[in-house]
């Protein structure tokens, strides 16, 4: 049994207009300005999906009779199959040109130089990059921080008043005058 989805892009029936049609497909879904606004936006959208042919048609009809036209799509449709070209035949990698242990033995570090195993690995060929070994494990590989060292600050200028006495903050300003409630007087 074959399914299908109707899709709207903004299209309109000839001779239909505009605010009308978007008047009636927002009488015909209860959606708001902003939801109609994103129908007509031009962009293909799936209105609904997964109906039977009849009920397709009838979704095509009513929204037809509204003033859009609508794409009914078999959802169904088959596949094409694509055969994938057979991977290239396989060549084993070219042996390492200058062993490790021969690099490390020499004193100063050497380049790796290893033959590209592929078009890919090709083109990385001219990148030249240190051999690094391995630390042998519990060894720090942090460089050591040197000791943070203390600012030196003369304070001599600067004494210490005693205690209680006025640092120079700023006072506070009086309070105003109480507000005059004479004139207000209690209901009973």
């Amino acid at each position: 049994m074959s399914r299908y989805e109707i899709a709207f892009s903004g299209q309109l029936v000839p001779g239909a207009q505009l605010d009308q049609v978007k008047a009636n497909m927002a009488k015909l879904f209860q959606a708001d300005a902003q939801r109609i606004a994103l129908l007509f936006s031009g962009r293909r959208l799936v209105i609904k999906n997964n109906l039977d042919e009849a009920a397709a048609e009838k979704y095509r009809a009513t929204i037809e009779r509204a003033g859009a036209l609508v794409e009914v799509c078999n959802m169904d449709v088959e596949i094409e199959e694509v055969e994938l070209a057979p991977p290239p035949p396989y060549e084993p990698p070219a042996p390492v040109a200058a062993p490790v242990a021969a690099a490390s033995s020499a004193g100063s570090p050497k380049p790796l130089v290893v033959a590209p195993r592929d078009e890919y690995m090709a083109a990385f060929s001219d990148v030249e990059a240190p051999d690094f070994g391995i630390a042998p494990v519990g060894v720090d590989l942090q460089d050591e921080k040197p000791e943070p060292v203390a600012p030196k600050v003369d304070l001599s200028q600067f004494s210490l008043a005693p205690a209680g006495s006025d640092m120079g903050q700023a006072k506070t300003a009086p309070a105003g005058p109480p507000p005059d409630i004479s004139h207000l007087k209690l209901q009973e």
